[in-house]
């Protein structure tokens, strides 16, 4: 019987799902983009599941991007411009609830753009980064030239970009790119932890998510009166007897917090 090439964990309200080519350094057939693509599709669909956290089997890789001897044999086209990669980063790009990345290995190119689409990253010492499209000739299919600059800033996306060369978590954690790094041992009980941290109040994540993510996609001015209007459609469900309560809630939660 072939091994399955995601392995999805449900932990309460939270679900792990690794790529599972550690063989292949997890890399993306078409055959696992689509499969990645319908069960993120499918948890996103799933009101019981409130995060979802994303990472790569084994030590050495996230995910080294296309499956390259795949593309030897059918083309670029298929596999990066196709519809298995279409439908997966539009997947990606529409899902309703956050997702935490964890990097375990390297991410490069396509592999570098699944993460950049992930609403956090955290990673291990061994987590590396790579953008080797101009190396090999070509241009990204998945948004990594728009992505990254946002992320990292314009100079050092175009310094990533251009020499092909890899950086470290250390420099990732320090550009902004990575929100933490752990060991590797650490690294998906953190991640999960974060998750769960996220999953307190799902429809509100889900709200916020919204907002951040069209806000950004806007001039500063257009966003500031999106989040009035959705501020003010959103304060006539707001009670003083709801508000009260989360705010004892919260209180508890910060008494217990290590800083």
């Amino acid at each position: 019987m072939s091994e399955s090439l995601l392995l999805v964990e449900r932990d309460g309200p939270v679900v792990l799902v690794t790529m599972n080519r550690p063989k292949a350094m997890n890399s993306l057939s078409k055959t696992l983009q689509r499969e990645l693509a319908q069960t993120l599709a499918r948890l996103d669909g799933d009101s019981s599941v409130r995060a979802i956290v994303l990472t790569g089997n084994g030590d050495r890789a996230f995910t080294a991007g296309l499956d390259l001897k795949e593309v030897g044999s059918t083309g670029i086209q298929s596999s990066a411009a196709g519809a298995f990669g279409e439908d997966l980063m539009k997947t990606l790009d529409g899902m309703s609830k956050p997702i935490v990345g964890a990097v375990n290995g390297v991410a490069i190119t396509g592999g570098f753009e699944v993460a950049l689409a992930c609403d956090v990253l955290v990673g291990s010492t061994n987590a590396r980064f790579a953008d080797t499209h101009a190396r090999v000739g070509v241009i990204p299919f998945w948004g990594l030239s728009q992505r990254l600059s946002r992320r990292i800033g314009i100079s050092r996306a175009k310094e990533m970009s251009f020499t092909g060369n890899f950086i470290d978590s250390d420099t990732a954690l320090a550009w902004g790119l990575l929100n933490s790094v752990v060991a590797p041992a650490e690294l998906v009980p953190f991640a999960k932890k974060m998750a769960h941290d996220m999953a307190s109040d799902p429809g509100m994540v889900q709200r916020y998510k919204r907002l951040i993510d069209s806000g950004y996609e806007r001039s500063f001015g257009e966003a500031m009166v999106l989040e009035k209007d959705v501020a003010m459609k959103e304060i006539v469900k707001v009670t003083a007897e709801s508000v009260e309560g989360k705010r004892r809630a919260v209180l508890e939660r910060n008494r217990g917090q290590k800083l």
